[in-house]
């Protein structure tokens, strides 16, 4: 078996998935063969593998990171929330059931051996492999049948380092206390800690990063100052949806939805200079002045249709659309704006028919089995091909499906309305592409930029890596990885 280090976290959102993309990069650079793990994810923003399946995002970066191709054995477990109390579990890529929260914890214990068996195949490839935690070892009432941090690091024997988030304060509580609540067994695990996200001179931080010191017993592996380029890497958590800075001509408008899905899609446009992109949050009209509204994929079509009414956006829309604005939907976007969306046997909440927006003359029906699938496509207006990936379940047809979008291995793809303002695609990943969103901006009237971005995201690994060598005890990190 490999050598292998988990990353915990005193909460969500305190910086783990960065850490440890950042880490894998500083191994690499070190020559080793490594990988990225996490045993359970919970998130709509997915990526599809090499194998076939889906997996976070997140891991997907890190696998970038380590110079691999993302595969379902680097995240056994991903939770997909449909609604506030149930999600979609998928295991191993795959698509096992949907459940209700209360639900999951019975079927939960039984999804260890899946995880174990994962992390063993990636042990047995790799010189190391750095694990990612969720949420946080301090919630115990989670800790009967765990397989996201403690329960996991004890069954496949895995040194850990708890990461506390100073920027949000009380940061000498969190790891503190989450010491105080742990099960000594669990505390025993825990080899040192790691402050993340220091704005400001890290040394003002020395006396209270040694009172964690002298209060907990473990070693301090650094303070790692904010990363201030972090915004130029996917994010996986729709936590971390951030506006762009105001610029550029092109004003492109994305709906923000409550059950946002893949919106990685959005990170080449954000980074182009001629646009401005806004992310649009509930409770705002669209601006009159956007080129071009998004819709983006969702993990709830139908719940979100009547998210999207309720914020008064399918007006807003219409009335864009007489204005001459453009409109383009990605997988379940593009089922929105069809004339329906029926979920007979109830896949993603309870069965029925809800009223689409009308912009597009096709009628989608959920049902068959997921389609996961990496897809070179040729896009029908401006003729280039481009790489991307399919993750959605349903069929869309009708009328307006006899001007594609693209076409995929001869097939059409999309839609495409009369008037050819108003478009639709299951097709993700579109403008990762760097020959595709240069053609496509060029059509909206504006020139992007002279950066590949793909290339943006190694350098900034690249940057991220160089940040913790700079700032943490990498080496220390790393040899307690041997043990």
């Amino acid at each position: 078996m490999a050598r292998a280090l988990m990353i915990q976290g005193t909460g969500s959102n305190v910086g783990k998935s960065m850490l440890v993309a950042g880490l894998c990069r500083a191994a690499r650079n070190r020559g080793l063969s490594v990988a990225p793990f996490k045993p359970q994810n919970m998130s709509n923003n997915a990526a599809v593998t090499s194998d076939g399946g889906e997996i976070g995002r997140a891991q997907a970066l890190q696998a970038q990171a380590c110079g691999l191709r993302a595969h379902t054995d680097m995240n056994p477990v991903l939770l997909k929330p449909e609604t506030d109390t149930g999600a979609q579990v998928i295991v191993q890529g795959q698509r096992l059931t949907t459940t209700k929260a209360r639900d999951y914890f019975k079927i939960k214990p039984t999804l260890m051996a899946s995880v174990l068996d994962s992390f063993g195949r990636l042990g047995r490839a790799h010189d190391l492999v750095i694990v990612e935690g969720a949420g946080s070892p301090a919630e115990i009432n989670l800790r009967k049948g765990d397989i996201a941090n403690m329960g996991f690091a004890e069954a496949a024997g895995v040194p850990v380092i708890l990461c506390g988030d100073i920027d949000r304060g009380g940061v000498i509580a969190q790891i503190v206390g989450t010491q105080a609540v742990l099960d000594p067994t669990d505390a025993a695990r825990v080899r040192g800690f790691i402050i993340n996200k220091f704005r400001g001179d890290p040394r003002l931080f020395d006396d209270g990063y040694a009172m964690i010191e002298a209060r907990t017993g473990w070693r301090g592996f650094g303070v790692a100052p904010w990363f201030a380029d972090a915004w130029r890497l996917p994010a996986e958590d729709a936590l971390d949806i951030r506006q762009a800075p105001p610029k550029g001509r092109l004003h492109i408008v994305c709906l923000q939805f409550s059950r946002i899905a893949n919106f990685d899609d959005l990170d080449p446009l954000m980074a182009e200079p001629e646009v401005r992109l806004t992310m649009l949050p509930a409770g705002h009209p669209l601006p009159a002045d956007a080129d071009v509204v998004i819709l983006p994929g969702s993990k709830s079509t139908r719940g979100d249709l009547a998210f999207l009414r309720a914020q008064g956006w399918d007006i807003d829309l219409i009335a864009h659309h007489r204005r001459g604005g453009r409109i383009l939907g990605i997988c379940g976007g593009y089922q929105m704006l069809g004339q329906s969306v029926a979920d007979p046997d109830g896949l993603e909440g309870p069965p029925g028919v809800t009223p689409g927006l009308g912009l597009l003359d096709t009628t989608t029906v959920m049902g068959g089995d997921k389609h996961l699938t990496e897809v070179t496509a040729r896009h029908v207006a401006t003729g280039l091909s481009f790489s991307g990936y399919e993750i959605h379940i349903g069929t869309s047809d009708g009328p307006d499906r006899t001007r594609p979008f693209a076409h995929v291995a001869d097939a059409p793809e999309g839609a495409v309305s009369p008037d050819g303002r108003i478009s639709g695609s299951y097709l993700h990943g579109m403008f990762a592409d760097d020959a595709f969103r240069r053609a496509w901006l060029a059509a909206l009237g504006v020139c992007a930029g002279p950066q590949s971005y793909n290339g943006v995201v190694e350098e900034t690994l690249d940057a991220l890596a160089a940040h913790l060598e700079t700032h943490l005890n990498v080496e220390g990190l790393l040899a307690i990885a041997q043990t």
